[in-house]
C-alpha cells in the first residue's frame, strides 16, 4: 500500500489540514478536534510524517488501545487539548529510516510503545517514533497479537522486575488481573517464579489459572485484605481506596506499585506499615521491549484479545473500552 492508497473499508469523514501541498503524501487516522464521547472520533486525512534523526517510519498494521487511549479522548490528562490522534501500541513494517538509525532497515517488522505520553499517534495508517521505542516482532505472533502487548507488557515488566524486583518464592496480588495490564502481569510473575493471587469477577477466574494464577479472589464477593499469609508486592491498578486497603496485605519492607496517583491516606498508611508504595509512569523502553518479545519467543508470555475493530470503526472500540469490563485487550486493525 502506498501512502495515498485507501483501504476500501476506510473512508476519509474528514479533512484537518486542506491546505497541505498538493500531491504531498497523507493517510487516514482515528483524529479528534475536541474532548469528548467516542463521537469525537473521526477519520481524517492527515499529511503523512517523516522520520527525523533516529526516528522510523511505521506502517501501521495493528495499534492496540488501552485505557489510557481512552481517558484522553476525554479529558485533558498527559496531552495538550486536541487536535490530536491517540493511541501508544503499534506493530508494523518500516517504510523509512531517520539519519542515524542502524538498528532497523525498510521491510523490518516491529513492534513497540510510542514514547509515553508525548509521543501519541499510533491509530492511523503511518506514525514514526524514537528507533529504540521498538524491537523486532516476533517472528510466532501475528501484528493483531504483538499490537496488543507494548504498553501493557511495558508496565507490568517495569513494575514487578525493575521496581519491585520481584524473585521466586515471593507471593504477590495483583488487581484487576483479568486486564490488560493484569492479564500479562500474572504471566511475568509465574516466569519470575512468584506465587500469584489476582482478583477479579469469578466468572474470570478460570481465564486467570490457565494463566498461572495459583489462587483467586472475587472481588464482588470476597475481601481480598483477609490474606492467611502478607504479600511481598501488590500490583494496584485500580487505585483510590484499593491502593490503601493493599497497604494492609503487605509485609514490613515489601512494595506497593500503583498504577495511579497515590493518595495521602495511601502514603501515611505505607509509612506507618513500613511498607513502599510508589506510583508507577509506563516508560517506553528498547531493553524492556527486546525483554518482552524474548517471553513472547519462549511461550512464556502471550496477549489475549477480547476484540480488533478496524480503523473506521475506532469510537466501537473505544466505547466498549470505557466500560472497564475487557478481558485482555482490545486491538484496532490497519492493514
Amino acid at each position: 500500500m502506498t501512502s495515498t492508497d485507501t483501504p476500501h473499508n476506510l473512508v476519509p469523514q474528514d479533512s484537518a489540514d486542506p491546505a497541505a501541498p498538493k500531491g504531498a503524501p497523507v493517510m487516514l487516522a482515528l483524529h479528534q478536534t475536541a474532548l469528548g464521547g467516542p463521537e469525537v472520533l473521526r477519520l481524517t486525512e492527515l499529511p503523512r510524517p517523516a522520520p527525523g534523526p533516529g526516528e522510523i517510519l511505521v506502517a501501521v498494521h495493528a495499534a492496540g488501545l488501552n485505557p489510557t487511549d481512552v481517558k484522553h479522548r476525554a479529558m485533558s490528562l498527559f496531552l495538550p487539548p486536541p487536535p490530536l490522534t491517540l493511541g501508544w501500541d503499534v506493530s508494523g513494517t518500516v517504510v523509512e529510516t531517520g539519519f542515524g538509525v542502524t538498528l532497523f532497515r525498510p521491510g523490518d517488522e516491529v513492534f513497540g510503545m510510542l514514547p509515553y505520553p508525548h509521543g501519541a499517534g499510533s491509530h492511523a495508517e503511518y506514525v514514526t517514533g524514537p528507533t529504540r521505542a521498538f524491537a523486532t516482532k516476533p517472528a510466532g505472533i501475528d501484528h493483531v497479537h504483538a499490537a496488543a502487548l507494548p504498553l501493557a507488557a511495558l508496565t507490568a515488566w517495569q513494575a514487578l522486575v525493575e521496581t519491585a524486583d520481584l524473585r521466586a518464592g515471593q507471593r504477590v496480588l495483583i488487581h484487576a488481573a483479568a486486564g490488560g495490564v493484569g492479564h500479562l502481569a500474572v504471566q511475568i510473575a509465574k516466569e519470575r517464579g512468584a506465587h500469584v493471587t489476582g482478583t477479579a469477577s469469578a466468572p474470570k477466574h478460570d481465564f486467570l489459572r490457565e494463566l498461572g494464577a495459583d489462587a483467586c479472589i472475587d472481588y464482588r464477593s470476597e475481601d481480598f485484605t483477609d490474606a492467611e499469609e502478607p504479600y511481598d508486592v501488590v500490583l494496584d491498578t485500580l487505585g483510590g481506596e484499593t491502593a490503601t486497603r493493599s497497604v494492609g496485605v503487605l509485609r514490613p519492607g515489601g512494595v506497593l506499585v500503583s498504577l495511579l496517583p497515590g493518595s495521602k491516606d495511601t502514603r501515611a498508611a505505607a509509612e506507618k506499615a513500613q511498607v513502599r508504595a510508589v506510583a508507577l509512569l509506563v516508560e517506553h523502553d528498547h531493553a524492556g521491549m527486546r525483554a518482552v518479545a524474548e517471553l513472547v519467543s519462549r511461550d512464556r508470555l502471550r496477549a489475549h484479545v477480547s476484540g480488533t475493530f478496524p480503523l473506521a470503526e475506532g469510537a466501537r472500540a473505544h466505547a466498549l473500552g470505557e466500560t472497564g469490563r475487557t478481558t485482555g485487550k482490545l486491538v484496532i486493525t490497519v492493514r
